[in-house]
């Protein structure tokens, strides 16, 4: 059965909604790192795209075999994993700014493109994605049609990629006018961070 334009909707608004932590982070890269290329910047939004794509199909398959144990055993953990990643990263970037804000060189270093802090910032943005795949497990036009499944975690990495690509270019603008001032701009970005860890850790909580 072929997915129906209320259920691509539905996959959409949920794409809509993962993406939103994704962006932030995305704004924050392209805010704080100061040697981005074109090439380098699209992996930024690539890489959150392809985790939040990927997280879901490892969730639906998981779903088969686990079951309701792997929801239940997951959940407990996977808000404190996303919030210990980004909380490391942001802790890591406040330090290195308080650094920079402290030293009397004139030349002061900026902060660099990461593939690994990259896919460290996809994992920890996309972990919660796991249980939308779960959810489609249980999902009518989902449930049993493998090709439906790839359509809809396909929308959801799609739509990650472009709202992640528009938070980069924001995050280059802001960057750019604070390009004096990298200190403050990492500060910032690490703040944030810790703030999107924070989000997520209270939520699983909650």
């Amino acid at each position: 059965m072929a997915l129906t334009w209320v259920l691509v909707l539905e996959v959409f608004l949920i794409g809509l909604s993962l993406s939103m932590d994704a962006f932030a982070v995305s704004v924050t890269d392209g805010l704080c790192y100061r040697n981005l290329t074109k090439v380098k910047g699209a992996t930024i939004p690539l890489a959150f795209g392809l985790f939040q794509a990927v997280m879901p199909l490892i969730g639906y398959f998981v779903a088969f075999g686990l079951g309701q144990a792997f929801e239940e055993i997951f959940d407990k953990i996977d808000h404190w994993i996303a919030f210990v990643l980004l909380t490391i990263i942001g802790g890591k970037m406040i330090y290195d700014a308080i650094k920079q804000l402290r030293s009397k060189e004139e030349e002061i270093k900026e902060k660099k493109y990461s593939v690994p802090e990259v896919i460290v910032q996809g994992v920890a943005t996309s972990i919660d994605a796991l249980f939308v795949g779960v959810s489609f497990a249980a999902t009518e036009g989902l449930k049993n049609s493998i090709p439906n499944v790839l359509v809809g975690v396909a929308i959801i990495g799609v739509t990650t990629f472009a709202i992640s690509l528009a938070g980069l270019l924001i995050g280059v603008k802001i960057g750019n006018i604070l390009k004096n001032k990298s200190g403050i701009a990492t500060l910032i970005g690490g703040l944030v961070l810790i703030g999107i860890g924070l989000k997520i850790l209270i939520e699983g909580l909650i």
